[in-house]
């Protein structure tokens, strides 16, 4: 899902980085970003927390990125 992607580049953040706020491998975040693993309910919210977003945006429905 290469609007996960996108949202981590836009907050200067690593795999590892957002891997550990899921409580998941680095390994495992990148199974996310490329689309290889569904990503659990559980890390979508916790992205929308993190990132301060819907989750359209996170699922990639909506383009347009929310800024602060």
């Amino acid at each position: 899902m290469e609007y996960l992607r996108g949202l981590r580049e836009d907050h200067d953040l690593t795999q590892k980085q957002v891997a550990e706020i899921l409580g998941t491998s680095q390994t495992m975040y990148a199974r996310y970003e490329r689309g290889a693993n569904e990503m659990p309910v559980r890390h979508l919210i916790t992205l929308c927390k993190y990132y301060k977003v819907s989750a359209d945006v996170v699922l990639g429905l909506k383009k347009r990125r929310y800024k602060e």
